[in-house]
Order: C-alpha cells, then sequence, then structure tokens
C-alpha cells in the first residue's frame, strides 16, 4: 500500500480500502447521524467547488501567496469537511478556539488576513460579527447552524456545478505535500500568539510515525469519541489517524455531555488531556466517599491496589489475585461508565499524575501518556500498547519512528524529523530562534530513564529561580500534591523569593464531606477556606508531600482560593493548563500577602 502524501488524501484512501457507511457521527435531534465516506467525499468535494467559485485560491501554492479561510465551532463533522474541503483548494485553514478572546480572535484574523470564516452557531457568529470592521480582509461568515440573518455554509456547497467539480479534479493533484495545510495559532500563557505553519507532510509523517509506533492498525470496526477541541494539533493529527485507519469518529455533544456519550457510542478509545482524567477520577473518588459500611471498604481497597499497580513488574500470585478480585467487584463499574470497551486512552498536553495511570490501567482502562508539541505536529514520543516493556509510567515512552532527539547541557528537548514545523507565520525571527540545523529546540526540560523512555520534567520557561539563586520545577510539586482528593488544583510559586509557596483550589465537594464528617459546618467555600480546623488539615496535607521534595522545593506557606480556574475566567489555556502570568496577575494582592514580613 502507499502511504498518502497529503491530508484530504484521506478520503480517497478510506474509499479504496474500507468505505464506511459512519465515517462521522454527530448527534441531531436526539440521535447519532452517520455521513458515510462517500457522503463525506461528495459534500468535501461541492464546498471545494463553492470555495473556487467565491475566489478562493492556493494560487502558487506559496504560504503568502494562498488564501486563509479561518474556523471556530465545536467539534462535528462539518469541522473536517471544512478542513478537507479547504486543503483540496490550495488554501490554508487557520483554525480557532471557540474561547478565544476577542482582542486575540482580531489579531490573528488580521494577522492571517482571512477572506472567509465557518463558525458554529449564533453566539460565535454575533461575536465575529461585532469584529468585522476592525478586519478588512474579512467577506463573509458562514454557519454550520441555522442562524437568522447569517449565510449557511450550504450556500457555499450550493455553488458547486460540474465545471467547478472538474477544477477540484485537476487541482488536488497539483498540491505538494510540501504545501502549508494549516496555521495553527499557539495560545501560549504570555505575548503574542504565534502561528505555527504545518505542512502536509509534518501531519502526515506525524500520523503514520504514530500509527506505526502506538501502533494504530487499520480497524474499520471500531470507533473513538471525539472532545478535545478539533483546533488542537493533537486532536487534528490522531483525527487523520483514525480516517486513515478507517475508525469511525463520534463528536461528543458537549463536555458536559462525554460521560452520557461514552455509555451511548461504548467506544474503543479517546484521547484526552490529564485535567479531564483528573476530574474522571475526582468524582469516581467522591462517590466513594459517599459509600458506607462494606462496600467503602472494598472500594478503598481496591483503590489501593490499583496505586500499587506496576505494568513492568508482577505483583505476585496473591497481589494478582486480590487485583482480579477488585475488577470484577469495583473496576467493572468504572469500564461500565466508559462504555465498557475501552482498549486505549492516550493523554498528552501535560504531565499526568502517574497515580491516575496506575489506576486505570490496573482497573483495565489502560492509558498511554505521550509527549509533543504543536511545532513537531505534534508527537514525539508515546507509551505503547504493543509490549508493557515499552511503557512506562511516570514517563512519555519511547521516541516515535522517524524521530531524532537529544538533550542540550541543560535537559531542553531538541528534536528533529520530518513533522518539524515549517516555520512561525511571517515571524522568521522566533523561527530561527526556535528551528536550528533542523532541530527543534522544544523549550521543554526532560530526561531519558533507562535510556529509552523520555521524560518531561517541567517547561524550560516555567523553572524559576528563587531569591537565594535556587532553581525549582513547579510542575513536578504541582502533580504530586494533586494527588491528595482535597486539592483540585494547585500552582506553586516563587520566583525571586525567599521560599517556595501555593495557590490551592480546594476540591470543594470533598472539603464540604470532610467536614460533614468532622461536625464542621458548611456555609460557602468563602468561608470554609478560612476556617481554622480547614486550614490545619491542608498544612498535613501539604506537608505529607513536602517531606517528598528537597528542602528548597518544599511549600513554605499557601493560600486557599475558593473558586475553581477556568479557560472562561482567564486562568487556563483552552487545553487546560495553567496561565501562569495571568493567575499571578489575577492574585497578586494573595500573592503579597503570602510573603508579607
Amino acid at each position: 500500500m502507499i502511504q498518502p502524501k497529503r491530508l484530504f488524501d484521506a478520503v480517497a484512501h478510506q474509499l479504496q480500502f474500507f468505505p464506511k457507511p459512519d465515517m462521522l457521527v454527530a448527534k441531531t435531534d436526539g440521535a447519532w447521524k452517520p455521513v458515510s465516506t462517500k457522503e463525506v467525499q461528495n459534500t468535501v468535494n461541492r464546498l471545494s467547488a463553492g470555495l473556487l467559485s467565491l475566489g478562493i485560491s492556493g494560487n502558487d501554492h506559496t504560504v503568502e501567496g494562498a488564501d486563509k479561510i479561518a474556523i471556530i465551532s465545536n467539534n462535528r463533522p462539518e469541522w473536517i469537511i471544512t478542513d478537507l474541503a479547504v486543503q483540496q483548494t490550495g488554501a490554508i485553514l487557520v483554525p480557532l478556539y471557540p474561547t478565544t478572546n476577542p482582542i486575540e480572535l482580531q489579531f490573528i484574523l488580521n494577522d492571517a488576513a482571512v477572506k472567509y470564516i465557518f463558525v458554529s452557531n449564533a453566539e460565535l457568529c454575533e461575536k465575529v460579527k461585532g469584529l468585522m470592521k476592525d478586519i478588512p480582509s474579512l467577506q463573509n461568515i458562514y454557519t454550520f447552524d441555522e442562524v437568522p440573518g447569517a449565510d449557511h455554509w450550504t450556500k457555499v456547497t450550493d455553488l458547486a456545478n460540474e465545471d467547478l467539480l472538474a477544477r477540484v479534479v485537476a487541482l488536488t493533484p497539483t498540491i505538494s505535500e510540501e504545501h502549508v495545510a494549516t496555521i495553527i495559532y499557539t495560545s501560549g500563557t504570555t505575548g503574542t500568539p504565534k502561528g505555527v505553519m504545518l505542512t502536509h507532510k509534518n501531519i502526515v509523517s506525524n500520523v503514520y510515525h504514530s500509527k506505526e509506533s502506538f501502533p494504530f492498525p487499520d480497524a474499520p470496526q471500531t470507533r473513538v469519541l471525539s472532545f478535545l477541541p478539533l483546533n488542537h494539533i493533537f486532536e487534528k493529527m490522531c483525527t487523520y489517524i483514525y480516517l486513515f485507519s478507517g475508525i469511525s469518529i463520534y463528536y461528543a455533544e458537549s463536555m458536559d455531555k462525554i460521560g452520557d456519550n461514552l455509555k451511548e457510542v461504548k467506544p474503543d478509545g479517546f484521547t484526552t488531556v490529564p485535567r479531564l482524567l483528573e476530574k474522571v477520577y475526582e468524582k469516581i473518588m467522591s462517590k466513594g466517599h459517599e459509600l458506607t459500611g462494606i462496600k467503602r471498604g472494598l472500594f478503598f481497597w481496591a483503590v489501593a491496589l490499583g496505586k500499587r499497580y506496576n505494568n513492568n513488574i508482577s505483583g505476585g500470585w496473591w497481589y494478582n489475585l486480590q487485583l482480579s478480585i477488585a475488577n470484577k467487584l469495583i473496576f467493572s463499574k468504572w469500564r461500565d461508565a466508559l462504555g465498557n470497551r475501552i482498549s486505549y486512552i492516550v493523554t498528552g498536553g501535560a504531565a499526568c499524575q502517574e497515580n491516575l495511570l496506575r489506576i486505570f490501567t490496573a482497573a483495565r482502562i489502560p492509558v498511554y501518556e505521550g509527549y509533543g508539541p504543536t511545532e513537531n505536529s505534534p508527537v514525539i514520543s508515546v507509551n505503547r500498547r504493543d509490549k508493557t516493556e515499552n511503557t512506562r509510567f511516570g514517563t512519555t515512552g519511547p521516541v516515535i519512528t522517524g524521530q531524532e532527539v537529544k538533550l542540550t547541557e541543560e535537559g531542553e528537548i531538541l528534536v528533529k524529523g520530518p513533522s518539524v514545523m515549517k516555520g512561525y507565520y511571517k515571524r522568521q525571527d522566533l523561527t530561527d530562534e526556535t528551528v536550528k540545523d533542523g532541530w527543534l529546540y522544544t523549550g521543554d526540560i526532560g530526561t531519558f530513564v533507562d535510556g529509552k523512555f523520555l521524560k518531561i520534567t517541567d517547561r524550560k520557561k516555567e523553572l524559576f529561580k528563587t531569591s537565594g539563586g535556587k532553581y525549582v520545577a513547579p510542575q513536578p510539586i504541582e502533580n504530586k500534591c494533586k494527588e491528595s482528593p482535597f486539592i483540585e488544583q494547585i500552582m506553586v510559586i516563587g520566583s525571586e523569593r525567599k521560599f517556595v509557596a501555593a495557590l490551592i483550589v480546594p476540591s470543594i465537594s470533598r472539603l464540604k464531606q470532610w467536614m460533614g464528617q468532622n461536625n464542621i459546618p458548611f456555609t460557602t467555600a468563602e468561608e470554609a477556606i478560612k476556617n481554622k480546623e480547614v486550614l490545619a488539615m491542608f498544612e498535613k496535607v501539604v506537608e505529607k508531600y513536602n517531606a517528598l521534595f528537597n528542602h528548597v522545593e518544599q511549600i513554605k506557606k499557601f493560600e486557599l482560593l475558593p473558586k475553581e480556574w477556568g479557560v472562561d475566567t482567564g486562568e487556563m489555556t483552552p487545553k487546560l493548563s495553567l496561565k501562569r502570568k495571568a493567575i499571578m496577575e489575577k492574585y497578586k494582592d494573595v500573592v503579597e500577602k503570602i510573603y508579607a514580613a
């Protein structure tokens, strides 16, 4: 089988080898509605033809000359159809998070000189309309939902005719694998968004190297649930793995409906980020704390067994027998909640708590951690599901096929290979700083465990130095502290300060339970975090984890905060990583209180 070279070749590839009645599936009016491979092909071609009618062009197939089209939408079949159709014209897709704030949105649309934008609903349509007067390149907005006063996206497909469809057929073979397929603006934690230019070759090479390494065999009888934002390269690249592997893609209705959708779809796998896994685990543990008597005892006995699980070292016949019983009595209910067919979960975007990896895998819900930045399309390494010796908890696994990795003296991870980006759009200065002699400087600090497994220890930019001159890596401390059921979120601070401290968001549901068990009245979260007994309890929690770190890394003081950090409130990036600078600014008075004499 000849390996396809462009992303849009996925449709013809699937049509040739495993045409499906349910290539893409979404819920409409309460029912799951499948779209077949043939239907996708027809719609993609008609949308490409309609875009050509609107004057969209790849021109000379250079990134400067190609037209740009943006998309802001939840995950749905129309998202992928638009992506494929834009590619076939030689134009470049600029995907954006629905939560992108108006200032960043305006900057990106102007920076890319976007001509047309596709949005999912009325709210996003109004959001873009309010900016149009300040975006001279933007000619029209098309909506996927029917929105009064706006042009539905079918107005573009309706422009297709035989001549235009023939132009599409003639045009697609001329589009090179070196052509830029997308510009993804990284939200980052500071500064102006940067447009990462990724070519067809960048992404397709990562698709096939990941397919081979993980591995993802061709499996047309399987299905996945998609809910991570498609404008993030992790979910987009995995989507093309599914398309080239013949795996059906079901789109979750919303983040709130993931639990229901898992039970309905019964997927074989999905991709996620650690924060969502943490929320699933917290929900399970919260229910466990509500149990009484023998049921409660069995629940926490099973969890304790899970925490001891090691896929590389047998626990012996007695441990294995107990784990088998725990799987039958307790963990089977966990699997039922996820649809009872999960054979893999791939997590990335941030470091995952080792405890979660152990417990879920012990419960026969295997979680595989991987790693890679947007600039590498993205995967550099991933734990494997083919052999247990190729998986190591607490690491991001072996480097995948096709990637060359080395570490600088400071431990920064450098990668070279076909998936390294073309560069930052209109920012040659930043490109030159980031890619040198073909090596991508990731900005992440890591090490190799046993010479094989890549372990990320921190972000280079997140390392800070105390006023005593000692370097501190916050992520390992934060991940260890989040193992406590009482800590929902935490940010370790201390740059240019005398000691390390932390801002902690408690798990209010767990705290409420604990207060009830200790006959402490709960009124509001704001009042609870001021309670002397609550503060004393958190002192003990922090001290427990402090014992695992060097003196300079230990949290000397902390402040509890009453409200969870989120994307909408500005403390988290859309991929649910901490916006450290934004949190420091928002809570500067709290930080100053911590360090007051």
